[in-house]
C-alpha cells in the first residue's frame, strides 16, 4: 500500500478496518508514518477511537467519509487512526495531553502533533459546521494549516511545553507514605460510601457508570472488616444496575454506562470489560447474599458472553453502540410493540412491568426495558421475555468487534473460574479453561505476549502490563479451580516475564505500563489509576500477591518470597491512591484488603481434586481474594506436610503464616473463617 493512499484494510482491528472505506489516506501508526510527516514537512492529525464508541461514528460519517474534507486532510496533514484499544500507550500519552489541554478527555479524540510526536492541540468531538462555539472541523484544520506555515515557532513551543509536561508528571507512584492498615482502609471505604448516591445507585452524578472494581474491593472489605454499610452500597447499586436500562433485560449483559442518574437509559455499547468484571461481582455477591437477582444476572451476563462474544480466539471486544446507524436501536420497545408480539394483556402487563411508557423514557417515544419491581408471576415473565426476545433477534443487530484483547479476556477468565466454582457450575470454569488455553495458545509469540488478535491472528502490538497482570491472575485463578500444575508453570512464567519487562528498576514497587522492549515514544507511560479497568499496576500486584503462596519451593528463579516482597512493595505505594483518591482506586481496595486479610489461603487436604463436600463448602464459603487449593498431602506448597485427618478430607485455613488446626467439616470450617 503507497502512503499516498488509505492502508487500513491491512488492519487487525475492526475499528481502523471501519476506516478502510474513507477517502482520508489513513495510515496505521508506525515509525515510516511519522517519517512521511518529516518528509512532507507537515503536521500530523492523530485520530484515536473504539469500534463500539458512538460519537467516533458520527465524526466518521460527518467529516471523514466527505471527499472535500478528506481532501483538506490529505493535503495538508499526514493522518494516521489508532483504535486506543489495541494501542493503549499510545492513546494514554495523547489522552494525557488532550485533558491538560482542554480540562476533559473523550472519544473520538483528535490531536495534531509534529513529525516527532509532540502534541500541540488537542480535542475530541469536531462538527462538520460551527456549533455552540466549536469551530467546524474544516476551520479547524485551515486554522492549523495556518499557524504551521506562519508561526512554526509557537507550534514548536507548544509541543515542547506539552511534551515537557507529560513527562514531568509521568514519575509513578511515590515512596510508601502510608502504612498498609485498617485506619487506611477504613478511611478509604468511608470517603468513597460518603459520595454514594443514597437514591439512586452508584456514586456521583450522571453520567453513571458501573463501579465494578469499586464494588468489588467494597464487598471484600465487608468479608474482612465486617462493615454493613459497605455491603449495603454494592448491595444498593447492584440491585439498581441490574433493575434499570443499563442492563439488557432481555439478553443479559451491562451497557457501558448510563446516561442519566437513575441508570435508565444507557450508551448502549457493551464492553466486554465491563461485563467480565462485573460478572466477577454479581457471581461474588450472589456467594455472599444468595439473592436470586444476583445469581440470575450472573447466569444471563455468562449466557450473553458465550452467545454475543465468543469468537476464534476467546471472547471479542464488544457489541456497537450503534445499529444500522442508529443509537439503540436493537433495545428499545414502544407500547404498540409490546401489544403487537404479545398480544393486549400481556402487551400491558409488559409495558407497565418494564416501564414502557406512550412518551418514552429514551428517544422518539421507545423506551428502554427496565425491572423495577418483582414480576411475581415467574411463568408468565419468562413466556413475556422469550416471546420479545425471539423478535429482537430479528431486527438488525449491533456490529461487533472482534478484535480479542488478552487483558480483557483474563478479566473474564478469573470472573468465570471463580463464578463456576463459588456456584457450582463446572461448566462455567470449562469456560474458563477454553478461553485460557485460546489466548496461550494464539497471543504468546516467541515468548512475547501480544495485546490482541482478530479472527485467531494475533496482531504486533505488544501487551501492556495490565495485559501481564490481569492474565497471571487468571491462569493462577484456573490453577487453583482444576489443580493443573500447567496453568501455574505458565502463569509464573509470564509473571517473571513482566517483572522483567515492566518494573521500574530504579523505584521498587514502581512500574511501567509499557515494555521495555517496545516502540519509543514521547513518555513511556504509567498510569496507577483505576479506571474502566484496573490499572495495570494493580493488577500486576494482585498476580504478585497470588502467586507467592501458589510457587513451589524448589522453583529455580525467583521465589515465593520474592513475590511476596514485591508485592507488598508495590501495594504500598499504592496507599496514596486509598487516602487520596478512593473511588479511584477501587482494585488496590480489593487487592489490599485481600492483603490484610492474610493474604489467607485454604488447603484442602483430599485424595484428588475432585469437588469434595469439603472443598465445594470451602469455594463457597471464603471471602473474595482467597487463594484456595486441593488434593493429596505434600502435592503443592500449600499442602506440604498436610495430611487428611482419619482418612476425611481435611480444610486447613492460614492467615499469611499463621494456620489453624485441620477441619473436617463445612461447619467447622465456617466458623474458623469467621474467627
Amino acid at each position: 500500500m503507497t502512503r499516498g493512499s488509505n492502508s487500513l484494510a491491512e488492519a487487525t482491528s475492526p475499528y481502523l478496518r471501519q476506516h478502510a472505506d474513507n477517502p482520508v489516506h489513513w495510515q496505521q501508526w508506525s515509525p515510516d508514518a511519522l517519517a512521511w510527516a518529516r518528509q512532507r514537512d507537515v503536521p500530523i492529525l492523530l485520530s484515536v477511537g473504539y469500534a463500539a464508541c458512538h460519537w467516533c461514528h458520527v465524526m466518521a460519517h460527518e467529516s471523514f467519509e466527505d471527499p472535500a474534507t478528506a481532501a483538506v486532510m490529505n493535503r495538508d496533514f499526514v493522518c494516521i487512526k489508532v483504535d486506543r484499544e489495541e494501542r493503549p500507550d499510545i492513546d494514554a500519552i495523547y489522552m494525557n495531553a488532550t485533558v491538560a489541554m482542554t480540562g476533559h478527555g473523550g472519544w473520538p479524540m483528535t490531536c495534531f502533533l509534529s513529525p516527532g510526536g509532540e502534541p500541540f492541540y488537542c480535542g475530541t468531538y469536531f462538527p462538520p459546521a460551527p456549533r455552540q462555539g466549536v469551530p467546524s472541523f474544516v476551520q479547524l484544520l485551515e486554522a492549523i494549516t495556518a499557524t504551521w506555515t506562519t508561526n512554526r515557532d509557537e507550534v514548536d513551543r507548544v509541543g515542547a511545553a506539552v511534551s515537557e509536561h507529560l513527562q514531568a508528571n509521568n514519575a509513578g507512584l511515590p515512596e510508601p507514605q502510608h502504612p498498609l492498615d485498617d485506619a487506611l482502609l477504613a478511611k478509604a471505604v468511608a470517603d468513597v460510601l460518603r459520595d454514594e448516591d443514597r437514591t439512586h445507585g452508584g456514586f456521583g452524578d450522571a453520567p453513571k457508570f458501573p463501579p465494578s472494581a469499586l464494588l468489588e474491593g467494597l464487598l471484600r472489605e465487608y468479608e474482612r472488616a465486617g462493615d454493613p454499610a459497605a455491603l449495603g452500597a454494592v448491595t444498593r447499586t447492584a440491585d439498581v444496575m441490574a433493575r434499570g436500562g443499563i442492563y439488557d433485560q432481555l439478553g443479559g449483559g451491562f451497557a457501558r454506562y448510563a446516561v442519566d442518574q437513575n441508570w435508565v437509559v444507557p450508551h448502549f455499547e457493551k464492553m466486554l470489560y465491563d461485563n467480565a468484571q462485573l460478572l466477577r461481582v454479581y457471581a461474588h455477591l450472589a456467594r455472599v447474599t444468595s439473592d436470586p437477582l444476583m445469581r440470575r444476572v450472573t447466569e444471563e451476563t455468562i449466557r450473553f458472553l458465550e452467545r454475543d462474544l465468543t469468537v476464534v480466539g476467546g471472547f471479542a471486544s464488544a457489541l456497537d453502540a450503534d445499529t444500522d446507524g442508529q443509537e439503540g436501536l436493537t433495545y428499545v420497545w414502544t407500547p404498540g410493540e409490546l401489544t403487537e408480539v404479545l398480544g393486549t394483556a400481556d402487551g400491558l402487563w409488559a409495558a407497565e412491568l418494564f416501564t414502557v411508557t406512550t412518551a418514552g423514557t429514551f428517544e422518539a417515544g421507545a423506551s428502554t426495558l427496565q425491572l423495577r419491581a418483582d414480576p411475581g408471576d415467574a411463568v408468565r415473565y419468562e413466556s413475556v421475555r422469550s416471546r420479545l426476545w425471539a423478535v429482537r433477534t430479528r431486527r438488525s443487530q449491533p456490529a461487533r468487534d472482534g478484535k480479542v484483547v488478552t487483558g480483557w479476556n483474563a478479566m473474564a477468565i478469573t470472573a468465570l473460574a471463580e463464578a463456576g466454582a463459588g456456584l457450582g457450575r463446572p461448566d462455567w470454569i470449562d469456560l474458563a479453561a477454553w478461553c485460557g488455553r485460546e489466548i496461550l495458545a494464539r497471543h504468546v509469540v516467541e515468548g512475547r505476549l501480544r495485546r490482541s488478535s482478530l479472527d485467531g491472528v494475533v496482531g504486533e502490538p505488544l501487551a501492556a502490563l495490565e495485559d501481564y497482570g490481569a492474565l497471571v491472575t487468571a491462569l493462577l485463578t484456573l490453577h487453583q479451580v482444576t489443580g493443573e500444575a500447567s496453568w501455574l508453570d505458565a502463569a509464573l512464567g509470564l509473571l517473571d516475564e513482566s517483572i522483567d519487562l515492566f518494573a521500574d528498576p530504579g523505584a521498587r514497587g514502581s512500574w511501567y505500563d509499557s515494555g521495555s522492549d517496545a516502540e519509543d515514544l514521547l513518555t513511556r507511560p504509567r498510569d496507577p489509576i483505576d479506571g474502566a479497568t484496573p490499572a495495570g499496576t494493580s493488577l500486576i500486584a494482585e498476580a504478585l500477591l497470588t502467586a507467592a503462596p501458589l510457587t513451589p519451593v524448589e522453583r529455580t528463579g525467583r521465589s515465593a518470597d520474592d513475590y511476596a516482597a514485591l508485592a507488598e512493595a508495590t501495594l504500598s505505594r499504592g496507599g496514596v491512591l486509598l487516602d487520596k483518591l478512593p473511588r479511584s482506586a477501587g482494585h488496590w481496595l480489593a487487592v489490599i484488603s485481600a492483603r490484610l486479610a492474610g493474604p489467607l489461603q485454604v488447603a484442602v487436604s483430599q485424595p484428588g481434586h475432585e469437588a469434595t463436600e469439603l472443598l465445594v463448602a470451602a469455594r463457597q464459603l471464603v471471602p473474595g481474594g482467597t487463594v484456595v487449593v486441593a488434593g493429596p498431602v505434600d502435592s503443592q506448597p500449600l499442602l506440604a506436610g498436610r495430611p487428611m485427618v482419619d482418612g476425611r478430607a481435611a480444610a486447613y485455613i492460614c492467615r499469611g503464616s499463621v494456620c489453624g488446626l485441620p477441619v473436617t467439616t463445612a461447619d467447622g470450617l465456617a466458623a474458623q473463617l469467621k474467627t
